[in-house]
């Protein structure tokens, strides 16, 4: 195992060395409009950094539900390495909270908390490998390094492969501005993933989601900073 440890992070640090320069993080705060099932809610979202890792937040609520999410990582020549995350929800008096653990040295996936026993893992931990929410940042540094969108995201003690497809660009509102956003699509089991990136900005500036051709989600971006 320990030989196959050092081949893993050799074949790890020649990918890195071989990427092509991007630009930076910076931390950033974000607010968005929700509606979800056609009910509204706000949203924020943040990147803060600590020493050599990051934080990337997101919260979602109305005065009826609130959803907490957060993924740790850190950040190499525009790889992003995850580390952890955690998942948050309180409704109707009810709260539920989940806690991902990204294990490098053993290369496997755990999650504890309220995680149903079918669904704490471990399952393997490959190079590549994004949360939903890290997923959103890996969207815009692939869009602007013009690379080929897929992923392995790992959630509830399973991966899927996701790819998104280019599939035009259109005008859309954040707060007062007009911006052009280039508009991604992904397709699986049943759902309809559609993320919008404009240049400049760090995430993306509306997302949607659509379950048998009706649209469950949706987050437009109202400001960043």
């Amino acid at each position: 195992m320990t030989r196959l440890l050092i081949v893993a992070a050799a074949l790890l640090v020649g990918a890195l060395a071989s990427l092509p320069a991007r630009a930076a993080l910076k931390p950033f705060n974000a607010e968005y409009s929700v509606r979800y099932q056609g009910v509204p809610a706000n949203a924020q979202a943040s990147l803060t950094r600590t020493g050599d890792n990051w934080t990337y937040v997101m919260t979602i609520g109305n005065v009826a539900a609130s959803m907490h999410q957060a993924t740790y990582f850190r950040e190499r020549n525009g790889v992003y390495l995850p580390l952890g995350g955690s998942d948050k929800l309180q409704y109707l008096g009810q709260r539920r909270s989940i806690t991902t653990r990204y294990d490098w040295r053993n290369l496997q996936i755990r999650w504890t908390g309220d995680a149903k026993p079918s669904r704490v893992g471990p399952i393997p931990l490959q190079a590549g490998d994004v949360d939903a929410l890290l997923l959103q940042l890996a969207l815009v540094r692939d869009h602007e390094n013009g690379r080929a969108m897929r992923y392995r995201v790992t959630e509830n003690a399973r991966t899927r492969p996701t790819t998104f497809r280019r599939a035009g660009i259109e005008q859309v509102s954040v707060g007062s501005r007009t911006v052009s956003a280039v508009r991604y699509v992904q397709t699986g089991e049943g759902k309809t993933t559609t993320a919008w990136i404009a240049a400049g900005i760090p995430v993306p500036v509306r997302l949607s989601q659509q379950e048998n051709g009706r649209e469950t989600v949706r987050l437009n971006m109202t400001g960043w900073r």
